[in-house]
């Protein structure tokens, strides 16, 4: 395992806003999924409801903790076709990611998916972005019982990669989704590409806050292990 104060031992990504900017489609598609069946929500507060969740705990938030798994599965199957089909002419990576994926993959360094979307929505958007062969695992939402914030995810992730969750760093950009990070002891960069810079700053304990991938490289997350770097936080 690489030395934790020089280098992390892996690199785990989130997906929906991470890897692509998938979020707008997801409010767009449950907003107009919700408004169809007179669910009544407020436009303001909705992505702060779905953003980094995962699909059971939202379907319970707006139809009742009644809902059966049979009727939750079958409108999910209709959510995320619309979503798939609203998101594939449009997806594409960060600006900056592509170049720090490759970075990585250059220096050997393990890198995962943890999301809490479904696994038909993850292959997809890997095989639309053609990243599928540069992660060594891939964690679904559906593979964990808790959902983000409890750490389920990003823990099993890196039992998976055979690392300590101490020794990784992993990207996020939901207030729940940083809070799993940190609740798991790994580093987290937060991307600020569904909240703003300034709302991840004041909501969470990201270790750094960016806009993008174009100023992360690898000497950056090496950096964070570093007693210097240990609370660094930018735009």
């Amino acid at each position: 395992m690489p030395d934790k104060l020089e280098s992390p031992a892996a690199v785990i990504f989130d997906m929906d806003g991470v890897l692509v900017n998938s979020n707008p489609f997801h409010v767009e598609k449950w907003a107009e999924f919700l408004t169809k069946r007179h669910i009544p929500f407020d436009t303001a507060t909705l992505p702060a409801q779905i953003l980094g969740q995962r699909n059971d705990h939202i379907f319970r938030l707006f139809f009742g903790p009644e809902m059966s798994a049979q009727e939750m599965n079958r409108l999910e199957e209709e959510l995320e076709e619309n979503f798939r089909q609203a998101i594939g002419p449009h997806a594409k990576p960060l600006d900056g990611l592509e170049t720090l994926i490759r970075e990585l993959s250059a220096a050997r360094v393990p890198m995962a998916v943890a999301s809490s979307a479904t696994r038909e929505n993850i292959d997809f958007i890997l095989d639309a972005l053609r990243f599928r062969s540069f992660f060594r695992t891939v964690m679904s939402g559906d593979e964990v019982h808790k959902p983000k914030p409890h750490p389920e995810i990003y823990l099993k992730t890196a039992e998976k990669l055979g690392v300590q969750p101490a020794a990784c760093v992993a990207f996020e950009d939901s207030f729940v989704g940083v809070e799993a990070v940190k609740a798991a002891g790994m580093k987290c960069v937060a991307i600020a590409s569904t909240f703003s810079a300034q709302q991840l700053r004041a909501r969470t304990s990201a270790d750094r806050v960016e806009s993008d991938f174009c100023s992360v490289s690898l000497p950056v997350l090496r950096s964070l292990f570093s007693r210097d770097g240990q609370h660094a936080r930018y735009d």
